[in-house]
Order: C-alpha cells, then sequence, then structure tokens
C-alpha cells in the first residue's frame, strides 16, 4: 500500500507540474488574442492564422490542464451531495467513478485519438483556410497527451481511493480524505 501512495503521489507531481507549466498558455493566447483585436480594430488586418493561433493555444491549455484540475479537485462534482457523505463513501465513490467511467473513457479517447493524430501526420493535414497555420497534426496530438494526463490523473485518484479503502490506518490521513472535522471518526482520530 506504501508503494500505491507513493507511485500516487508521484503522478500527481507530473500531472499538476505539467499543468502548471501549460497555464501559463493563458498568458500567451491573451496575447495573441489582444493583437488580433488591436490588428482588426485599428488597422483592418485580420489573420487567420492568429485566430488559429487562439483556438489551437485554447485547446492545448484545456486539454493539458485537465488532470491538473482533476488532481486539485477543481472538476465538476455533485458537491452538495458528496460533501454529506462520508470520507469512506466518497473513497468509494471516487475509486467506482474513476474505474467505471474516467478511466475506460480515456482508454477509448487514446485509442481512437491515436490513430486521429497520426491519420493527420500521415496525411500532412492542414489548415483548410489557405492562410491558416499547417501541422494539423501537432494540435490533434495534444488531444491524446491531455487525455494521457488525465488518465493519469484517474490512477492516482484510484490509487489514493483504494489505499485510503484497504490500506493501513496511518496511511489514510495521507490520502486527502479525512480533511473534514466529520471524518476524524473514520480514521479512529
Amino acid at each position: 500500500m506504501r508503494a500505491a501512495l507513493r507511485l500516487a503521489e508521484a503522478l500527481s507531481r507530473v500531472v499538476t507540474a505539467i499543468g502548471r507549466v501549460a497555464a501559463w498558455l493563458a498568458v500567451a493566447m491573451m496575447i495573441v488574442i489582444l493583437t488580433d483585436v488591436i490588428l482588426r480594430r485599428y488597422f483592418v488586418i485580420g489573420s487567420t492564422k492568429l485566430q488559429e493561433l487562439e483556438w489551437h493555444l485554447h485547446g492545448v491549455l484545456f486539454l493539458f490542464c485537465l488532470g491538473f484540475a482533476y488532481v486539485k479537485g477543481a472538476h465538476v462534482r455533485i458537491e452538495l451531495v458528496r460533501e454529506r457523505l462520508s470520507a469512506e463513501a466518497r473513497a468509494w465513490l471516487e475509486l467506482a467513478g474513476t474505474l467505471l467511467f474516467l478511466l475506460p473513457y480515456c482508454a477509448a479517447i487514446l485509442y481512437f485519438g491515436f490513430d486521429y493524430a497520426e491519420m493527420a501526420y500521415r496525411n500532412q493535414e492542414v489548415s483548410a483556410s489557405l492562410t491558416g497555420l499547417g501541422a494539423r497534426w501537432a494540435i490533434k496530438s495534444t488531444l491524446v497527451v491531455g487525455f494521457a494526463l488525465l488518465g493519469l490523473a484517474g490512477v492516482a485518484a484510484a490509487l489514493k481511493a483504494a489505499v485510503f479503502l484497504f490500506g493501513p490506518a496511518e496511511l489514510a490521513g495521507r490520502t486527502g480524505y479525512a480533511a473534514h472535522e466529520s471524518d476524524k471518526t473514520v480514521l479512529g482520530g
């Protein structure tokens, strides 16, 4: 169980580090958007490349931060119900949700997404616009990377839930499930 918790913590650190770096793409995206707006408004110059770069940056930002958001608990949850559950019930819910929904979904996206990106690379796919960006395979490959990161975050969450549910009591406190005052009884505190 200690090895499982160490692996979960290592996966969380990797996903978090990548997410923190990727979050800086928001600054780059704001600069590109601001440049596009100024060029259009004051110089009446439109750029398909800038517009495509905007949605490319937005896509990479979103995809590379999915796992980061999952690790930090910033993803959508049914808080009104979940917060009223005991730590054990939350851990069971997390474990079941991760194993039954999140990881199979990530596996399907990885399976089909790899073919999607590989086909774009093989065909040297470019923008449909004559003045758009090339190398469309690069943006399509971020789909695979983003869902791989989300899958790693899901594995980390499942391992932490399993350690909390099935591991020794001294490790349970490191899983994040006993963060509430009402959960002390679950840990014997």
